[in-house]
């Protein structure tokens, strides 16, 4: 079995995501968090498997529920979007949480957002701020243009323009096209 965990991961680099699925499905189907996240992504994707949302879904939860923010942030945007589940903010938003609380620069910024505009919890730019920033501080292009935004107008922080020009030029050193 070790050395299916090897193939496996030598197929996935190679793209041969039929092989690296049938390799780290058994290992998945044991408990691995990590394959769980893998088996849940493809079937997300459609690599190496007809894409499936609901079976992703129920991948990611086992990987999710054992605490791997990946996992989490992914069936987190499932819920937002309602792929493979009914969609559910709030469960969104719980997961979201749960990921963002480990340090995961994309939860921390979807989590912001969701407080930016209100889904699943009341609106609070405070709230949205401290994630953006979070996510911001980590390189998330997207979260430093929202944090510079914030800082422009004054929305959950005091204005501060130089604040602004710092976050808007680090979102656009990084490509990111509204900056």
């Amino acid at each position: 079995m070790p050395d299916d965990l090897e193939d496996g991961s030598d197929a996935y680099i190679r793209k041969d995501y039929k092989t690296a699925f049938e390799k780290w499905k058994p290992l998945a189907e044991q408990g691995n968090p990590w394959l769980q996240l893998m088996i849940g992504t493809m079937y997300h994707a459609g690599a190496g498997v007809t894409q499936d949302y609901r079976e992703a879904a129920k991948w990611l939860r086992l990987s999710a529920e054992q605490g791997d923010a990946g996992a989490r942030t992914t069936l987190g945007v499932m819920y937002h979007n309602g792929h493979g589940v009914t969609q559910d903010y709030k469960e969104a938003f719980k997961w979201y949480r749960l990921a963002a609380e480990q340090g995961d620069a994309y939860a921390q910024f979807n989590l912001g957002q969701m407080y930016d505009d209100g889904h699943g919890v009341t609106q609070d730019s405070k709230k949205a701020v401290k994630w953006f920033k979070l996510s911001a501080e980590q390189g998330n292009a997207k979260a430093q243009y929202n944090l510079g935004f914030k800082y422009e107008y004054g929305e959950g922080v005091a204005q501060d323009f130089e604040q602004a020009i710092k976050w808007y030029s680090e979102a656009a050193e990084q490509g990111y096209p509204e900056a």
